[in-house]
């Protein structure tokens, strides 16, 4: 082979990036979808059209080794990670987190079984799964990927999903099965406060004993790739970069002789590289690296070329390299297997769905499911009951299905995404009859009183990665994360009030603080992310057709369950490090961190509590932090100076431009804003603005980067103030918000107000800071009191920006 055609093997392109012709010219060795790529962009696109596409590329690399006299056959990847969740009419499983639940490592067998047949239906090669992070921290937004908090799980389910995807070695070589890679190599579950993509502190006993143990299982169960992660750890640095943990350990070590992918553009991260070069990746021994753009995977060919001309990658490297992937097709038989569409699966869309698959996917979520209270024995519920079905999640699928279900946050989804679904309303609907069931999402139209039972359906919005990690001052509490949330738990507090008998089922990629919304529930489900279609929660909370049992709860918590607000970490000691201590930033869970349901908890149909038949009952509220006294003491009115020798700096920025700070000492001018400071009152104490209709911020932040407790003001009634004078209104939306994770706190937009102040004339904007609240503006960590933004044209001076409270007369 040319060096030409061996980087060729390294390079791995995204769908909407390739081309025949691309695969052609540059002899590459295989490419890749992730969530929400779909040829033609269609979302719609089933096993016909998809195996017609990657036929393409098969063909297009078959031509580009025509004159050579020998022949490397193409393979595609995709992101199945709980079923073939990028393809309409697939089947969607729970994820990972319900099937550890479930505590049957074999169901886990079936699933890939099931999944394998699914993917080689559209023609495709290899699946990024399983993921076999051991999760440590709940803020992680990647915690529902996890199986389990303990390693020992992690281990035996890893094994399981790969022989389930792969079968043993003959079974991998037919056109059933698919190559595994388990995933992200490693300890991406341990970073320090959750934080993706971030840091793993811990030593490399802990390291091996706790977040490798999914990888020696996988390796030894037959796993042909292993996918390295975005994070960093120790002195190593990214992983991505790491020689040690990826040639020294991985490979020689462990004995892993079959590819190491890289993630998605995660060679940039690398210290020495960039998104056009990967050689630092490539020598610490990533063997084929997933690009996304063809501006960038052209760029890294070429650096790379140029390297090894130079000598800078030994050919040996890439030798490896190559052979590992060469080895890899060949387990797989591609050079036997026939192009996509003459495979004896590929294009069948009756696979897709498959009556038995989604029987097993039913099956599933009847056993991921947990019991956490079941007082009087409410269920299983007769389907003689008239039912009400509430909650925010009542008909969400997304929050059922969760991120990485057709689209990358799976936020999207309807059930024209999945025809065979069913939300929960509607499968408790199927269970009682349409003529027994009600839905009223926040009780708007209905009277409790008329219903034998609420089913209270809540949940997370839909997530992945990075989008749903909680920031590290956060509280775990369900109903503080989001404004939508608080109306689950005020419906629950209305129903209580009702006198109602009430069944809630939660849906979320981890456990959360919702004590309150367990304590005003008669029972409560863990129902975790069961994918589109509900009937498998029906079948757990009713009775069969003759009024017997019918399914038991069969899910056990793979995680502890947090009993407060801030219990963030869930460091079970594994059995086998007797002397295991918390890194640095971690706490054992002891004490107030205690869960309040430990690991290995779940209730049965059968049985109550621990003692005996006694309920539940209430549970001990973790109270609310204590404000700062200091905070409340002698406050008339604290200035946000404009002035720069206040701990405040006024700053801007826009689409496409970082934040810069706003001159005192001059105008400053930019393609989006112009700003001058202006002597209101004498002092410098304001500033001229004017929006050029692009999207522009502009803010006060605390110059140190530190961030004040502002919850006082709110309990004390305080409000913000600032001196406008209008000479251009608004012409579009006009924002007004306090921040603490820029850009994503909720914002009031207050056009109409500065529309209706007289034109040129200094007036006062006063804004409740409980009105901010009531849009779920939240003031524990704020270092940005005052963010004004919008995307319209607008002229205007401001002044006087004020946080302030009213101090009772003595």
């Amino acid at each position: 082979m040319t060096v030409e055609e061996k980087l060729g093997q390294m390079i791995q392109p995204d769908l909407w990036e390739l081309t025949p012709e691309d695969v052609r010219a540059y002899r590459l060795g295989s490419g890749l979808n992730g969530a929400g790529r779909w040829p033609g962009e269609d979302r719609r696109a089933g096993a016909t059209e998809w195996a017609a596409v990657l036929d393409g590329f098969w063909q297009a690399a078959e031509e580009a080794y025509r004159d050579r006299g020998f022949r490397i056959p193409f393979m595609w990847a995709t992101d199945a990670v709980h079923g073939h969740n990028n393809v309409h009419g697939a089947t969607i499983f729970p994820h990972n987190i319900g099937l550890g639940a479930a505590g049957e490592p074999g169901l886990v067998r079936r699933i890939g079984a099931a999944t394998a047949r699914e993917v080689a239906a559209t023609g495709m090669d290899w699946t990024f799964a399983p993921t076999v992070a051991t999760p440590r921290d709940r803020r992680w937004g990647r915690h529902y990927e996890g199986y389990s908090e303990d390693p020992e799980i992690v281990h035996a389910y890893a094994d399981e999903m790969v022989r389930g995807l792969q079968g043993d070695a003959d079974e991998l070589r037919t056109d059933t099965r698919v190559l595994s890679c388990v995933k992200h190599w490693v300890g991406d579950g341990g970073t320090f406060e959750g934080e993706d993509r971030g840091y793993t502190r811990c030593d490399e006993d802990l390291l091996r004993n706790v977040h490798a143990m999914g990888f020696i299982s996988g390796i030894r169960a037959g796993a042909q790739s292993v996918m390295v992660s975005y994070s960093a750890w120790g002195d190593e640095g990214r992983l991505h970069g790491s020689h040690y943990l990826i040639t020294d350990v991985l490979k020689e070590r462990m004995g892993f002789d079959g590819i190491v992918i890289g993630d998605w553009d995660a060679h940039a991260y690398v210290e020495g590289c960039s998104d056009g070069d990967a050689g630092n990746a490539i020598r610490a021994g990533i063997d084929v690296l997933m690009i996304s753009t063809k501006v960038k995977w052209q760029a890294v060919h070429g650096a790379a070329l140029n390297e090894i001309r130079s000598g800078a990658i030994p050919m040996s490297r890439i030798d490896d390299a190559v052979l590992r992937v060469l080895r890899v097709k060949a387990r797989a038989g591609l050079w036997e297997k026939p192009r996509p569409l003459a495979r004896s699966l590929a294009g069948h869309g009756t696979v897709l769905g498959h009556p038995e698959h989604r029987a097993l996917a039913r099956e599933a979520v009847r056993k991921s499911l947990v019991l956490l209270k079941n007082d009087d024995r409410v269920l299983p519920l007769p389907r003689t009951s008239r039912v009400l079905v509430a909650g925010s999640a009542a008909e969400a699928l997304s929050k059922q299905s969760g991120g990485f279900t057709v689209s990358w946050q799976g936020d999207d989804i309807d059930l024209k995404d999945f025809p065979s679904g069913s939300t929960l309303a509607m499968a408790v609907g199927e269970a009682v009859g349409a003529d027994r069931c009600k839905v009223d999402p926040y009780l708007e139209h209905t009277d409790p009183a008329a219903f034998d039972v609420v089913v209270v359906a809540m949940g997370e919005d839909a997530y992945a990665e990075m989008l749903g990690s909680i920031k590290p001052w956060r509280s775990l509490s369900y109903a503080k994360l989001k404004p939508g949330y608080a109306k689950d738990l005020e419906t629950l507090r209305r129903l209580r009030r009702a006198g109602a008998v009430v069944v809630t089922v939660m849906f979320g990629g981890r456990p959360l603080y919702v004590t309150e919304e367990i304590n005003l529930s008669d029972a409560f489900v863990a129902a975790w992310l069961p994918g589109p279609d509900a009937s498998g929660i029906a079948d757990v909370l009713f009775q069969d057709a003759g009024g017997g049992p019918g399914h038991d709860f069969q899910g056990r918590l793979s995680f502890g369950w947090p009993a407060t607000r801030t219990s963030f970490t869930t460091n079970r000691i594994p059995p086998h490090i007797p002397h295991y201590e918390a890194p640095e930033g971690e706490v054992l869970p002891t004490g107030r961190d205690a869960p309040l349901f430990p690991y290995g908890y779940g209730l049965t149909l059968a049985e109550s509590h621990e003692d005996g038949l006694k309920n539940l009952g209430e549970l001990p509220l973790d109270a609310e932090p204590r404000l700062p006294e200091a905070l409340l003491d002698d406050i008339t009115a604290i200035p946000i100076a404009l002035r720069g020798d206040t701990t405040y700096e006024f700053r801007t920025a826009a689409e496409d431009y970082d934040p810069r700070p706003l001159r005192m000492d001059g105008p400053t001018s930019s393609p989006f804003l112009e700003a001058e400071p202006i002597d209101h009152l004498g002092r410098g104490d304001g500033l001229s603005l004017s929006f050029k209709g692009i999207q522009t911020f502009v803010y006060a932040q605390t110059r140190d980067g530190g961030f004040r407790d502002l919850r006082g003001y709110v309990a004390s009634g305080g409000r913000l103030t600032f001196q406008v004078r209008v000479f251009e209104a608004p012409t579009g939306p006009f924002h007004l918000t306090c921040h603490d994770d820029y850009p994503q706190q909720p914002a009031l937009d207050i056009s109409a107000r500065l529309a209706a102040l007289p034109y040129g004339e200094w007036a006062e904007v006063v804004v409740p800071l409980s009105e901010l609240v009531g849009i779920g503006v939240e003031f524990d960590h704020v270092d940005v009191p005052f963010q004004i933004w919008t995307e319209g044209r607008a002229r205007l001076d401001i002044s006087t920006v004020r946080l302030s409270v009213d101090v009772p007369a003595m």
